[in-house]
């Protein structure tokens, strides 16, 4: 990891009023690699061939998604040091169908938001690299209230466990803003963000920063990992996601990348 618990202050009239976040990412760092999908399920070959380890040249590792032959879609607060190496077609973390390095040029963070652009080589397509689809334009104000998702990611299934490098899914739900602003406040749950359920503590741990949430209807790329609640990634609380559909003008105008 590239630096300890990183806690977002909250802009609140009473900041004890609400929990603080964490990036996954941010976890405090540990002699090893770091990610997490808690209490999900092994992912079978070709689960997710969306999703792609991104291994930094500082020493962390967040997740991404294959959004084009030539783009990936992570997290803002992923993106640092000279270089990436990704790696495609997973299974086993560390057992790519193959990798490419990449450097820091090809690097492009949003300016006020935790969602980033990395520009790779062409890659092409079969059952185990893939892209993942973004929401149309006719979908841009879904909020996806109460639809199902998954998100897929390396590493343990519970706090402190040892790290299996097996990928792990996770199935989760999504939830109105509403009620994800009564644990953290208007402040961190914005119209940019996406909140999911945790229950029976599944859902995104250290690690899976940057990593996708896919709609089961339609697999849809609706959210990019961004924190999980300052109490721990089981207690119970709400996760947040960068919402896809908010950014779409952002992606098509880097990117060309749309669907009407």
């Amino acid at each position: 990891m590239k630096v300890f618990l990183t806690v977002l202050a909250l802009a609140v009239a009473s900041a004890s009023a609400f929990e603080t976040v964490v990036r996954p990412k941010d976890i405090p760092k540990v002699p090893r690699v770091e990610g997490r999908i808690t209490n999900g399920y092994p992912a079978e070959e070709g689960k997710a061939p969306y999703t792609v380890g991104l291994g930094f040249s500082g020493g962390w590792w967040c997740g991404g998604s294959i959004i084009s032959n030539e783009w990936i879609l992570t997290a803002a607060h992923c993106i640092g040091g000279d270089s990436v190496t990704v790696y495609f077609g997973a299974t086993w973390r560390t057992n790519a169908q193959y990798t490419h390095w990449v450097g820091s040029g090809n690097f492009i963070s949003h300016d006020s938001a935790d969602i980033a652009l990395i520009r790779i080589p062409h890659v092409d397509f079969w059952h185990m690299v893939n892209k993942v689809e973004l929401p149309s334009y006719n979908d841009r104000y879904n909020d996806y209230n109460e639809w199902w998702a998954v998100a897929c990611g390396w590493g343990g299934t519970y706090d402190g466990s040892p790290l299996p490098d097996y990928m792990q899914c996770v199935d989760l739900q999504i939830i109105h803003n509403s009620e994800c602003v009564q644990y953290y406040g208007s402040g961190t749950v914005g119209d940019n963000i996406v909140c999911v359920r945790v229950v029976d503590g599944k859902g995104t741990c250290g690690g899976d920063s940057g990593g996708p949430l896919v709609t089961h209807d339609g697999a849809k790329l609706v959210g990019v990992t961004n924190w999980v609640s300052g109490a721990g990634c089981q207690a119970g609380h709400p996760a947040g996601f960068q919402r896809v559909t908010y950014h779409l003008d952002w992606i098509r105008d880097r990117t060309g990348i749309a669907y009407y």
